[in-house]
């Protein structure tokens, strides 16, 4: 009986394999996927919770952006810095091309479905599969369908720029479950968070893409599935969008209370300062500020005043990022830690903090200051020590224990004792100070070039180059324009930098392009450090194949903890408020803003009419 059985079995899948059907196991579909846990909202949600659901459909919002546009493409290396805001945009909203899912910004990482209606994927996460929403169309009516979504994967994978054109490559298999339905399955390089990735990947319209010519930037506006039509482009001046009034999205509950305006405008400027002055004049309508100077001292004008623009402070409640002076280690002069720990310790965050910045900013400790993924002045726990083990020159014992600090200076700008200590370091990496200079063995003074891209960078270069000149060292400043900043950045032409590296509560496949050795000689790559360590490496694949948010919170302390001990980057400071200041016609929902901050798409135009 039972060898009968066996062979009806073989009969069958022999007669299915002729066939050419696919055939998967079923996994039950979900409306929503989270990296650790279970989505916070039901399957039967009726709106986002930091969002007004009755918000006022109409009126307009200004947007005013730093920098320059020849593109409206933005999936492409040829516009990777100069792509319109807006098309596809984390700020913004993606107001042209949409993603199969769409992020929470209430929870650290869960995706609710977009484009995809539900989704099917399995506990071990080897295989993720699309069920697209059929009520899904583009601008130009045509449904949204699997052949889309394989076709962009391909493009992308052929002609975009990264981290879209290798998204294919953590793929074994791509199928075409039905008209609606589409397969990924994984190969050995994925990971745990790999499937949330690829859900955030955009759709392009098969029908109406120039697949031959994608690689070129263009001007030509594009049929998307997104709330908006781009209405109107001055090149490198002005993106005009207006509202569809037929998308096909505006009654889902994941996209109610979100889309409110008729028009959205972004207007670029040159730089910052001709931002905030057109910002004074009502030239736009919202104002992120990141400036304590500013903040503090830049708002004494009439529309302050007589109440046309609003002033907003927000608690932050996202880790801190950092920000700071990033090594070039590719750089001979970088290629010793102890160098780099030396010039660390030169960076008198009290002098400039009090002089410059009104004792406004908290120095940073940590790539994630602020939050409970940090590892400041917190003693590894065993899941740490067990993924640092095979790595015993990686962490520096104080970090290891939490004992570590930066330096505290007298304020002076020039404290004595933490010289000192910097110049014993130095001595012990080969140099030696001659005739007032720093020199290495052979009489070569030790100086390099720093290259900012504003005032703000320039006004911090200046204060660093002071403290830098007590030990002989000479830092030359080299303020650049946004394009040149731009593709010095991408191509790594420079001894040293000033980055902001943003940082969230689900840190994962982004770390590999920013710290992972794959990316270090990756020319458009966010490495501006050239790092290359197999323990950055092992702590990132730790990170990115936690089960638990237990093993999770570990594998992220020790990923600090190695970064830290190699003073790839000088930390300065961050806030621990958000400021927003805004025209008064423009709102946002009552109560506290969700986890990752004020999300602009939210917010209305309350003049509209309801």
């Amino acid at each position: 009986m039972n060898r009968m059985l066996a062979a009806f079995c073989a009969l069958a899948a022999s007669v299915i394999a002729a066939s050419g059907l696919v055939t998967h196991a079923r996994a039950e579909p979900v409306h929503a996927i989270a990296m650790h846990g279970e989505p916070a909202l039901p399957a039967d949600f009726s709106h986002l919770p930091y969002v007004n659901p009755d918000a006022p459909k109409g009126g307009r919002i200004a947007y005013g952006v730093v920098g320059s546009f020849d593109s409206v493409r933005p999936f492409i290396v040829r516009s990777m810095r100069t792509s319109a805001r807006g098309v596809v945009d984390p700020e913004y909203g993606n107001l042209i091309y949409e993603t199969l899912m769409q992020r929470s910004q209430d929870e650290p990482f869960t995706l609710y479905g977009l484009l995809a209606e539900s989704v099917e994927w399995d506990d071990q996460r080897s295989f993720i599969q699309y069920n697209l929403n059929p009520l899904a169309r583009w601008s130009d009516g045509k449904p949204v369908t699997a052949d889309d979504v394989i076709f962009t994967m391909e493009l992308l994978r052929d002609k975009g720029r990264p981290p879209y054109s290798t998204r294919l490559n953590r793929v074994a298999k791509m199928e075409k479950i039905s008209d609606l339905s589409v397969r990924f399955t994984f190969n050995e390089s994925s990971n745990r968070e790999f499937p949330l990735i690829l859900s955030l990947s955009p759709v392009l319209p098969k029908h109406a893409t120039d697949a031959e010519n994608f690689d070129q930037s263009t001007l030509e506006p594009g049929i998307g599935s997104g709330p908006y039509l781009i209405s109107e482009i001055k090149p490198g001046e002005r993106i005009t969008f207006s509202r569809r009034p037929d998308y096909w999205a505006k009654d889902l509950p994941i996209k109610r209370g979100l889309d409110n305006y008729d028009e959205i405008v972004v207007e670029y400027f040159l730089s910052e300062t001709s931002q905030f002055e057109a910002f004074k004049k009502g030239v736009f309508d919202v104002y992120p500020d990141g400036s304590a100077t500013n903040w503090t001292r830049g708002y004494d004008f009439p529309a302050v005043d007589n109440g046309d623009i609003i002033r907003e402070e927000y608690d932050r409640r996202t880790p801190s990022g950092m920000y700071g002076f990033v090594f070039n280690t590719r750089r001979p002069i970088f290629a010793d830690v102890r160098v780099r720990r030396a010039l660390t310790m030169m960076f008198d965050f009290e002098w400039a903090n009090r002089s410059l910045y009104d004792n406004t900013y908290k120095r940073t400790h940590s790539f994630w200051d602020g939050s409970e993924l940090s590892s400041y002045g917190k003693t590894a726990d065993a899941r740490e020590r067990e993924i640092l083990n095979p790595f015993p020159d990686a962490v520096s014992a104080d970090i290891m224990d939490g004992t570590w600090t930066l330096p505290v200076s007298d304020g002076s700008g020039r404290d004595r004792k933490i010289s000192r200590a910097a110049l014993t370091l130095l001595q012990e990496a080969g140099y030696r100070i001659d005739s007032g200079r720093l020199v290495d063995p052979s009489g070569k003074p030790f100086s390099f070039a720093l290259m900012t891209q504003n005032e703000g960078q320039e006004k911090l270069a200046v204060a660093y180059q002071r403290s830098l000149a007590a030990l002989g060292i000479e830092m030359a400043i080299r303020t650049v324009d946004d394009a040149q900043y731009q593709q010095r950045s991408q191509t790594f032409d420079y001894d040293m930098i000033m980055k902001a590296f943003t940082s969230s509560l689900s840190p994962g496949t982004e770390q590999l392009g920013r710290w992972g050795s794959a990316s270090r000689d990756h020319e458009g790559s966010f490495n501006f450090a050239g790092v290359a360590s197999p323990a950055v490496d092992a702590a990132i694949d730790a990170l990115l194949n936690a089960r638990t948010a237990e093993d999770f919170r570990s594998a992220v302390r020790a990923y600090d903890r190695v970064l830290l001990s190699g003073y790839y980057v000088i930390p300065t400071f961050h806030l621990g408020k958000a400021w927003m200041a805004h025209r008064s016609r423009i709102v946002g929902p009552e109560g506290d803003p969700p986890l990752y901050g004020y999300y602009l798409p939210a917010w209305w135009d309350r003049t509209a009419n309801p």
